[in-house]
């Protein structure tokens, strides 16, 4: 039982998961639910910087299911945070399959990009500049799998060329020895650090609107912002953070520090512009048919998404029937494929939601969001931010944020604030949320997404180096924030 008990991961993480089984029902037990509790997020976390080893959806289950067991939380309340994230999940099921269905028009495109734009340093800043106007007027989750099906795209390439016997830039060697050994490991570190400008493009467009993330949605409806009204609130912190992020991303590729400034080898280059070229030149009658019906289906997309005419994940299956209906797909078997991607994150998500209504149920939170409030009226936006920055950090950013938009509304209400103060303090809550918590991968759905989709383990990207990659940033925006809402509200 204990070989086939979490499949192949390493024997020490084996005993550590049990170790913590064993350890939770006694702590329970003796030093109480509160502390419990803190327990099982350090362990989540655990299980989720452990993700290359065993996906957290076993391992992170485990411990959810036990949460469940020892009634740290109840199913009724799991219930009730999927509900409040039914969009997120729709999103998830429905959005991804239907990118999974234009993968041939965005390799199409980024190939040319990929090849064509020979500055690394321009197709980072192409890279964040693009994911932050995406995710400003589409949503983060949707442009990061925009980014994975790229990437993964590109890497195919390269694998079917390196796995083959072609020798498409003619130099007499064979495609596959020119591309192993160095030249693999640096167009690895070509496409994460390409990768994480996008996830952070995508923190850094998403806090600037009312449709950016999930919270942003909230906190608009809670403070009876428009979309306008939302992006003017916000822009005396989010547009010097924005330009800041941009400053940030030329520094790191001119000093190639924290795994950034990888350019595309030259052989590599070569031998995929090549088979681009001959894969354009043979592309068949029915292939140019199904990239003319993709680019209709991807105008239909940002069209729906960027006025909104139903949720995302509705927008999301309306973009798989329309393609696969003119495509000519209709047996049931091609259509799962597409599916395969977004299904075992939604899964880890769902398990997440346990630890959310966990940390609700235990009010763990509650003293922080006490002692914030009782602070002068001047030092409590700052104090929020931190505040909300740090548990967005080890918690997840949408949750952080309903419940302290929660409380502040409730203390709002009662007449113990003033509605200037209210704005600060809700403007404070949603950069707080939206920029400390690229830190970690369990601080932005996209990040979690990026770090748990197949990209990661071809590209090595471990939740360690996606950490290490992200500090730069976390960083840089986490104190442009601050600053601005110390002294620019």
């Amino acid at each position: 039982m204990f070989n086939y008990f979490l499949g192949n991961s390493p024997k020490w993480f084996k005993y550590t998961m049990l170790g913590f089984l064993v350890l939770n029902v006694l702590c329970y037990f003796t030093v109480g639910p509160k502390i419990t509790a803190w327990m099982f997020i350090a362990e989540f976390i655990f299980t989720l910087a452990m993700a290359l080893k065993c996906y957290p959806l076993q391992s992170g289950g485990l411990i959810a299911i036990q949460a469940l067991l020892l009634n740290l939380t109840s199913p009724e309340a799991t219930y009730h945070e999927i509900e409040n994230n039914l969009e997120v999940v729709l999103l998830l099921v429905f959005m991804v399959a239907g990118i999974y269905f234009m993968k041939p028009l965005l390799m199409y495109i980024f190939s040319k990009v990929f090849t064509k734009i020979r500055s690394k340093m321009l197709l980072s800043l192409l890279f964040v500049i693009l994911s932050a106007v995406l995710s400003a007027f589409l949503d983060a989750l949707t442009v990061t799998a925009v980014l994975i099906s790229v990437a993964i795209g590109f890497y195919g390439v390269y694998h079917k060329i390196h796995s083959s016997s072609s020798d498409y830039d003619g130099s007499g060697v064979l495609d596959r020895k020119e591309l192993s050994g160095e030249t693999l490991e640096k167009f690895r570190s070509f496409l994460r650090s390409l990768v994480m400008h996008g996830v952070v493009g995508t923190a850094l467009g998403g806090v600037c609107t009312l449709v950016g993330e999930p919270q942003n949605l909230l906190i608009g409806e809670r403070m009876g912002w428009d979309f306008i009204e939302f992006f003017q609130a916000m822009a005396p912190v989010t547009i010097p953070v924005f330009f800041a992020g941009i400053i940030t991303t030329v520094f790191l590729e001119k000093t190639k520090l924290f795994g950034y400034g990888e350019e595309l080898p030259e052989v590599a280059r070569n031998i995929i512009e090549s088979y681009t070229d001959e894969t354009d030149k043979n592309r068949s009658d029915k292939e140019k048919y199904g990239l003319i019906v993709q680019a209709v289906s991807a105008v239909l997309l940002i069209i729906g998404l960027a006025l909104h005419l139903a949720p995302v994940g509705i927008i999301g299956l309306g973009i798989i029937i329309i393609q696969t209906a003119f495509m000519g797909i209709i047996e049931e078997h091609s259509l799962g494929k597409a599916f395969e991607e977004a299904l075992p994150f939604t899964g880890l998500l769902v398990v997440f939601f346990v630890i959310v209504a966990m940390i609700e149920d235990q009010h763990l939170f509650k003293p922080i969001i006490d002692w914030a409030l009782s602070l002068e009226p001047s030092q409590q936006p700052s104090m929020f931010y931190l505040a909300n920055g740090i548990l967005s950090m080890i918690s997840d950013n949408v949750f952080v944020a309903t419940v302290y938009i929660g409380e502040v509304k409730e203390v709002f209400d009662s007449g113990a604030l003033t509605r200037d103060q209210f704005e600060k303090l809700a403007i404070a809550i949603n950069t707080g949320t939206n920029l400390p918590s690229v830190a970690t991968p369990n601080g932005q759905a996209a990040f979690l997404f990026l770090l748990t989709s197949t990209l990661a383990p071809v590209i090595n990207l471990s939740y360690g180096k996606m950490v290490k990659m992200a500090f730069p940033y976390t960083i840089v925006l986490g104190i442009m924030g601050l600053i601005g809402v110390m002294y620019f509200l």
